[in-house]
């Protein structure tokens, strides 16, 4: 059996052993080489060419970030990132230069704490030694042309017209940051629907990614909050360890934050919060499948569909992880597959008019 071959890049003498025994632990992953800078591992990139390469963003000599774009342009490599929440921000910078995931490091020393990404470690390893890095480069020089300010957001007593279209309800997990940046800058300022995200990601990382974004929209985007009313224009941001629900009363549309139990394999899950907004909002409700692993979704577009919703999902042309697309074109209930590059102007299609664009539709 062929060895994962795995590039440890750490400053910390501790973090590069205890990421070394994470990876080894798994009788398919060899670490090949630990460097304890950017310019140590641009050499050993060179010299040992690894499979994936485990990444500290803030280093002496040479950062992360160089290191990433060098990479990026000379020898491109899956990346995972390791931070810290309090450096979380530092996370999306390095996902824009080409970085395909990443983990939350554990925040003390204790012998749990640190073991307790393990699982996770090696499973986001696997996961990303077959991809194919054209198409992280793809997104990135997508997001890279939309990069400009972003035209000026409505005023609270300007009118929005009101879209056939609720809610939109998107699901992403790995490479999703930069899918979820590169369809949310290329919407209008008059975006008339409201839009719920569920990402993969853990807690202490969301509200810096709804900040990223807010500066990058036109539209109000912000980590989601318990009982925050949602409205057209509006961006919500389910947080790292919570489900998004959307609930309706008599004054509208509103959310409710629900905590992950020990048996939830997703969290944030796409499906718990595609299925509440089928529930509420019915046949205005459209969802979205990007890029990631796994099955989280398959729930989510067939209640959409049930409740004569529409559906949409990433196409395997540009999805970086193309399994939760994947997965819910296969319950038949997708309407279209289209690239990401397509997918705001397809989105807006809809909100606009209640149906689709020309086009491929779903098979």
């Amino acid at each position: 059996m062929n060895r994962i071959k795995a590039l440890v890049v750490d400053d910390s003498a501790y973090n590069r052993t205890i990421i070394t025994r994470m990876l080894e632990s798994d009788e398919g992953v060899e670490v090949i080489g630990i460097a304890i800078d950017g310019v140590d591992a641009i050499a050993k990139t060179l010299r040992l060419q690894p499979d994936v390469i485990t990444l500290d963003l803030e280093m002496p000599n040479m950062d992360g970030f160089t290191f990433l774009r060098w990479l990026m342009k000379e020898r491109p490599t899956p990346v995972l990132v390791l931070s810290s929440r309090s450096d979380s921000r530092s996370v999306f910078r390095a996902m824009e230069l080409g970085a395909v995931d990443f983990l939350a490091k554990p925040e003390t020393r204790i012998s749990k704490s640190i073991e307790s990404i393990r699982d996770e470690l090696v499973s986001k390893v696997h996961a990303v030694l077959n991809l194919e890095m054209g198409k992280v480069q793809s997104t990135i020089e997508l997001i890279s042309s939309e990069r400009v300010a972003p035209p000026a957001r409505k005023e609270d007593d300007e009118l929005v017209e009101k879209s056939p279209i609720e809610i939109v309800a998107i699901a992403s997990s790995t490479g999703g940051p930069p899918a979820i940046q590169a369809i949310l800058t290329a919407l209008p300022p008059d975006f008339g629907a409201a839009i719920v995200i569920s990402q993969h990601m853990p807690p202490g990382f969301t509200k810096s990614f709804a900040e990223r974004l807010n500066k990058l929209t036109p539209l109000m985007v912000s980590e989601a909050a318990a009982g925050d009313r949602i409205v057209p224009g509006m961006v919500l941001i389910a947080p790292g360890g919570y489900h998004l629900i959307v609930r309706k009363d008599r004054t509208g549309l509103s959310t409710e934050l629900v905590t992950r139990s020990p048996g939830d394999k997703y969290v944030p899950s796409a499906d718990r919060m595609m299925v509440s907004v089928a529930d509420v909002c019915g046949p205005a409700t459209l969802g979205v499948v990007l890029t990631g692993m796994g099955k989280d979704g398959v729930e989510g577009v067939t209640a959409i569909k049930r409740k004569k919703g529409q559906c949409l999902a990433e196409s395997e042309e540009s999805a970086v992880i193309f399994g939760m697309p994947q997965e819910a074109i296969r319950t038949g209930t997708v309407d279209k597959v289209l690239p990401l590059g397509k997918m705001a102007e397809e989105i807006v299609i809809r909100c606009r008019s209640g149906r689709g664009g020309s086009g491929s539709t779903a098979s």
